[in-house]
């Protein structure tokens, strides 16, 4: 969700990669709470941030979006200037009804958007990663 969300506000200023410690498969209520804003995750791949760091790729900032104890376990890529943690619900454990999970995915999607464009405002105009 966030990937998507900070490629839709700010795509012209980033490349935005994302990965997880345990990648599995995009929830399909995620995909319909991000259609509902017109954006289209439907074909996008979980990956692992161990394959991804084993790349090599330099990162200026990595946004870690998970527990304190669970961002502790991420692998620290070299280069990288910024290191935020964004504290959210995981979307892939909401639990309830068909209609309390879709409210609280909402939640998430909105909650995240705010933190997102909130710290785009903080950084200058030219910083991009």
């Amino acid at each position: 969700m966030c990937e998507a969300l900070l490629n839709f506000y700010a795509s012209e200023r980033f490349e935005v990669q994302s990965a997880g410690l345990e990648p599995g498969t995009i929830n399909p209520l995620v995909v319909k709470v991000m259609a509902e804003i017109d954006i289209d995750i439907s074909q996008n791949k979980t990956k692992n941030v161990f394959d991804l760091w084993r790349t090599g790729a330099l990162f200026q900032w990595v946004v870690t979006l998970c527990d304190e104890e669970t961002a502790a376990r991420c692998p620290r890529f070299p280069g990288t200037t910024g290191r935020l943690h964004w504290a959210f619900a995981d979307p892939a454990k909401v639990t309830g009804s068909h209609e309390e999970k879709l409210q609280k995915l909402r939640a998430i999607r909105e909650q995240m958007a705010a933190k997102i464009q909130e710290w785009l405002l903080s950084l200058p105009v030219e910083q991009s990663i």
